[in-house]
């Protein structure tokens, strides 16, 4: 695998498949660049935590970083270049970003405003760089996946399926700060029963039921929307999905799953 500090370093050829990333690898961002391998021989990963979608300093200082076991990760995953830009190489100049819009003033925009604003400008400016054919993003983040699929790009966008680990929890690089897993738990759980649920009603009421039992977790939203406008889903509705945000002892959690099966 090479590891590339800048754009001109990479020397890719012909077609390749990009995995953007923040760092901090785990099993999940290994099945993207997985996934990306069959797409092309030739798969691109880049790690570089992005200042502008941070709401705060304290959140941005926080945020892991683990650089010798991101190598390690990716090359077993298969990623043939490693890129580590720095924020003089992506943002090189004053920063024209990218509005999210309407949909990027819902849900997880409510309370990080301009969250999605810093997403799409950093994923444009990387794609501007790297230049790839396609670039592979996880559903875990599906307000996130359906933003950047809205973008203007001759870049073909790939969602790939949200990777758990065994008790369900949805792997996530901030997992690893989080203290009370049980507690975290819960949110799988009401995706879980909510899904079994044939009627949409009752799925958003057991949701919520299940949420509201467990005392740790704080809400901050849990709903059921059509997944291709974000509003909230009706019975009739041919593609649903839950999405659940919240807290656990300071860290927030996201977490979402398709509701055909059973809410229907």
């Amino acid at each position: 695998m090479k590891i590339a500090v800048s754009a001109t370093e990479l020397a890719v050829d012909g077609a390749c498949a990009f995995v953007p990333t923040m760092g901090a690898l785990h099993a999940g961002h290994a099945s993207l660049i997985k996934r990306a391998r069959e797409y092309s021989d030739t798969v691109v990963v880049s790690i570089f935590i992005n200042p502008l979608q941070f709401e705060n300093k304290e959140d941005l200082a926080k945020y892991p970083r683990t650089p010798e076991f991101d190598i390690e990760l990716a090359s077993q995953a298969g990623a043939t270049h490693l890129w580590l830009p720095n924020i003089n190489e992506i943002y090189p100049g004053e920063i024209q970003k990218i509005s999210a819009g309407a949909l990027g003033d819902i849900y997880e925009g409510v309370k990080r405003p301009g969250h999605f604003d810093g997403v799409l400008t950093v994923v444009n400016r990387l794609f501007e760089l790297v230049k790839p054919r396609w670039a592979i993003f996880g559903e875990k983040d599906f307000q996130q996946l359906t933003l950047i699929k809205s973008m203007k790009s001759n870049v073909e966008i790939i969602g790939a399926p949200t990777i758990r680990d065994a008790d369900g929890l949805a792997l996530s690089s901030r997992n690893v700060r989080l203290a009370d897993r049980d507690s975290a738990l819960v949110i799988y759980r009401a995706l879980s029963a909510a899904a079994k649920e044939k009627d949409i009603d009752a799925a958003r009421a057991v949701m919520q039921g299940v949420l509201a039992s467990e005392p740790a977790f704080t809400l901050d939203y849990a709903e059921i929307i059509n997944e291709s406008n974000f509003e909230k889903a009706v019975q009739n509705d041919e593609s649903k999905r839950a999405i659940i945000a919240g807290w656990v002892n300071g860290i927030r959690l996201i977490d979402n799953m398709p509701m055909n099966g059973g809410a229907q």
